[in-house]
């Protein structure tokens, strides 16, 4: 029953590389430094024993390597003992790999996985685990745009910079990726129903909490200022008596050149809380030192407001806030959570910082941005497809292929670092060539039409139903590029989505939250590249000869999982997947 059970376990590089060390290792395990003996032997990391090999190059030869510095500092003269070479020969366990060979060589200790068992393994059982996460996680999450709250009145797309447009379209890729793990994900703030940020954010496919545009949140603020007033931290000598709070303090501006302004204003009776005391006293790490104390002001409650009518719809026991904020923002969106924590909030709150968004030469609101995007698209698409481009389904697939630009364009760079668009208008966007979001729906929408041409060959009566995956001979895959991407590609994703929920609930680090959200984006780049390269060496649906369609059959399993691979990906992209171009 035992081996049943590992058969059926999904494949996983992580478990693969743990069995292996393991193997390496022995029942040795790393002694503590102040037991070893003079003469022992220092083990490596057991993560950095073996390397999985992703290069073309390299997987001509091998799939993973222990190199020869990992083999010399565990064996004498780096001689790999018969008993270890044989528990790495006869490797077994839950989601570990099938081993074919293994052999030393000038690099270190080479080996090959048995590949047409793992093609067999992935394509004709159960292709849907390795499009999720491994691991189901729980808790509730609170995803903070501090870009959308009010300063005075509800951000429009004209107002909305690109700086803040990245922060959006982070949050929503977050909320995708967070809720792909199992938490319960919410949003703040919810904007106005039938608002302009509200359709310009639709058109972007993101579909952002609305509430009533009449909707108050009066009674809330009432109560957050009576805690503010109770509070511990309260500034010592401040007047009793509550004054109206002023504007002018929130985390959607631009800038951050007014940094101190709360803290050096002379505001005679104004509630000012001691946010250095709050986060010093509460063992917060990672904030600004120099919060000092700040006045309250009438968009920081408006703010708190909000996040605690956010929190209160969260009903699990668990809630982490995120606050998404740009650089710019970074200071004030501390201020806020501090304040928020003397106000009696004990939810754990993370910072996530976007870099600035850079336009060499111009300077555009995120309305024009979309726009300029957009125009360009249609324009492509137009000298590429001729008069064909019009009605509503051309327009339908122009708004994708524009969010897709937008949303590659801004989230394909590690989320701290700054992007710099080219946004000449005579620049263009390119159909053609590896250039982010359009090659990746470009090549999505390839896969679509090869089965289309497969469908359509099928009821002229060329070609026979796709039979069982019990059936085929899955070591009919001998093309370099169909083991890369199942190697690289298929296999990994799931692992690739384990590591967004790994910032969640993590004690200690800071007040920062860094999250991999670039990853996704990368990866289907990289895996449309390679596809790409694929599909234009290897002709898939061959002659309707009986002798081929075993190997045509086994591709087109292959294809069929990279097709659900791009849709499980794109899904967390919130982007539907083109299916004609």
């Amino acid at each position: 029953m035992m081996e049943e059970t590992e058969e059926l376990s999904p494949l996983r590089v992580a478990s693969t590389v743990q069995a292996l060390s393991s193997a390496l290792r022995g029942n040795r395990e790393h002694a503590p430094a102040a037991n070893r003996g003079k003469g022992d032997r220092v083990f490596p990391d057991p993560e950095k024993l073996w390397f999985k090999e992703s290069s073309a190059k390299n997987l001509r030869n091998r799939d993973f390597l222990s190199p020869t510095t990992v083999l010399n500092t565990l064996y004498a003269d780096g001689q790999v003992p018969p008993a270890v070479m044989s528990r790495v020969l006869s490797l077994r366990g839950s989601g570990v790999l099938p081993v074919a060979g293994a052999e030393v060589m000038g690099e270190g200790l080479r080996l090959r996985v048995d590949r047409a068992t793992a093609f067999k393994a992935v394509l004709a059982g159960q292709t849907a685990d390795y499009l999720k996460p491994s691991s189901h996680k729980e808790g509730c999450v609170l995803l903070n745009c501090a870009a959308l709250h009010p300063k005075i009145n509800t951000p429009t797309p004209e107002t909305l910079t690109l700086g803040q447009l990245r922060t959006v379209l982070l949050a929503d890729h977050m909320g995708a990726l967070l809720r792909r793990q199992g938490f319960s994900v919410f949003y703040c703030p919810k904007l106005p129903k039938d608002s302009n940020i509200i359709a310009f954010l639709r058109a972007l496919g993101i579909d952002w909490p609305t509430a009533p545009a009449d909707l108050s949140n009066e009674e809330q603020e009432e109560q957050i200022l009576k805690a503010l007033e109770n509070s511990l931290y309260r500034e010592e000598g401040a007047e009793k008596g509550r004054k109206t709070c002023r504007g002018g303090g929130g985390g959607g501006g631009g800038g951050g050149g007014g940094k101190k302004v709360e803290e050096e204003e002379e505001n005679d009776g104004a509630l000012r809380i001691n946010l250095k005391r709050v986060f010093q006293e509460e063992g917060l790490l990672g904030y600004d030192p120099s919060l000092g104390t700040c006045i309250v002001q009438r968009d920081s409650v408006s703010q708190l407001a909000q996040l605690d009518l956010c929190t209160a719809d969260c009903t699990e026991a668990t809630v982490t806030v995120l606050h998404v904020t740009s650089c710019q923002d970074e200071f004030r969106q501390q201020q806020t959570a501090m304040l928020w924590r003397a106000s009696g909030a004990a939810h754990a709150q993370k910072h996530v910082v976007c870099g600035p968004v850079k336009t060499p030469g111009s300077h555009l609101t995120a309305a024009q941005y979309l726009q300029l995007r957009r125009g360009q698209m249609k324009e492509a698409s137009e000298m590429k497809y001729g008069d064909q481009v019009e009605g509503q389904t051309w327009d339908d697939i122009i708004k994708v292929m524009t969010s897709a630009t937008v949303r590659f364009e801004l989230l394909s760079t590690v989320h701290t670092s700054p992007v710099t668009l080219d946004v000449q208008r005579e620049g263009g966007v390119s159909t053609k060539g590896p250039r982010g979001g359009v090659f990746v729906m470009y090549n999505c929408a390839r896969l679509h039409t090869l089965f289309d041409s497969y469908e359509r060959g099928v009821e002229k009566g060329l070609y026979p139903e796709i039979p069982e995956g019990s059936q085929l001979d899955f070591s009919a895959l001998k093309e370099e590029g169909e083991w890369l991407l199942l190697f690289n590609y298929l296999i990994p994703f799931s692992e690739l989505l384990d590591q967004s929920g790994q910032a969640i609930g993590c004690e200690g680090g800071g007040a920062r939250a860094n999250i991999k959200t670039e990853q996704i984006c990368k990866f289907l780049v990289s895996l449309s590249k390679d596809f790409s390269s694929y599909y234009n060496r290897v002709h898939v649906l061959g002659e309707p000869l009986p002798h081929l369609f075993n190997q045509m059959f086994c591709r087109l399993y292959l294809l069929r999982a990279l097709r659900e691979l791009y849709h499980s990906a794109l899904e967390t992209l919130n982007l539907p997947p083109i299916r004609q171009l």
